[in-house]
């Protein structure tokens, strides 16, 4: 039987795919997935709906604007993917602002490929949902013995953290910033990655979708730890906007900014990413809140501490 021919329309889809050792069987992937670096060789099948270099402001609107018009974020290339003929097609029904939709999918499907594809769609809200996407993945592609390693492998890296913080009774406030304008704190899996990493998550609840805040949310809680996590931001573009947090009212009498506890990561490769290199997001919260306890050498590659 000859490997599956599998279209990624999804970051961490592809991340998981490559992860189970079968970069090989991808034939396709969508506009974003961009890790490992030898899978953008691959066609891109997908394409954003909103223009690049707009801020965070722009892009909000633009992302409702589309939706209200009941319009897709993104365009699926069809022509490439019937030229691809793949068996398989992943994407997701979590976000409709973050990457190609089932429904998307299934429209260009329909009735135009030569052959059926199966369609996974992963919608994961928590860290045992990214587990169980890493097996059904595994088990569509045939590999299921490979998916239950990479589990076991990720669950004993998460088993550590939980074990030397087993007893840690110090579990500072942590604000997770996705959005900077309007501002939006990081729902689904991150509240649960913080209270793992020893932390206590402020304004987001574990497993829901990732709220809007007002600024006065974030100073009467006053968090002891800040990190900026904008959805699809690297580092540095996080930091392109960065004064929209420094010049909000009372930002300087902030606990966090007093104590030296604002933090950057790059959401882009890592927190907003539900794949396997989200235990990786989790080793680095582990850092900033309880850095005596933990060093696991992603300070200045996937994270940063702003200093004023």
């Amino acid at each position: 039987m000859p490997a599956p021919k599998v279209i990624s329309l999804l970051p961490s889809a592809t991340e998981i795919v490559c992860a189970l050792g079968l970069e090989a069987n991808l034939v396709g992937r969508s506009h974003e997935c961009d890790y490992p670096e030898t899978v953008q060789q691959l066609p891109v099948c997908s394409e954003a709906n909103i223009p690049d270099g707009l801020s965070s402001a722009a892009i909000d609107a633009r992302v409702k604007e589309i939706l209200a018009d009941a319009l897709s974020v993104y365009t699926v290339k069809r022509e490439q993917i019937k030229e691809l003929q793949p068996d398989v097609v992943i994407t997701q029904a979590q976000c409709e602002a973050c990457a190609v939709s089932l429904q998307d999918v299934e429209q260009v499907l329909e009735n135009y490929l030569d052959k059926p594809a199966h369609i996974i769609s992963l919608q994961p809200n928590s860290l045992d949902d990214i587990l169980k996407d890493i097996a059904t993945v595994a088990e569509a592609l045939g590999v299921t013995a490979d998916g239950e390693q990479l589990i076991e492998d990720l669950q004993e890296r998460v088993d550590i953290i939980r074990h030397k913080l087993k007893f840690m009774e110090n579990k500072p406030t942590v604000a997770c910033i996705e959005w900077l304008e309007p501002m939006m704190i990081s729902g689904n899996w991150v509240p649960e990655l913080v209270t793992l990493a020893g932390g206590t998550p402020i304004l987001a609840r574990a497993g829901e979708h990732s709220p809007y805040v007002n600024w006065e949310d974030i100073q009467n809680q006053d968090p002891d730890v800040v990190v900026l996590m904008p959805c699809g931001f690297s580092i540095e573009r996080t930091m392109r906007e960065i004064n929209l947090l420094l010049d909000k009212p009372g930002f300087a009498d902030l606990k966090a900014v007093k104590n030296n506890r604002i933090y950057i990561a790059d959401g882009n490769n890592y927190f907003n990413r539900p794949g396997p290199r989200i235990v990786d997001s989790l080793e680095m919260l582990a850092e900033m809140i309880h850095p005596k306890q933990f060093i696991f050498g992603n300070e200045g590659q996937g994270w940063i501490k702003f200093v004023l």
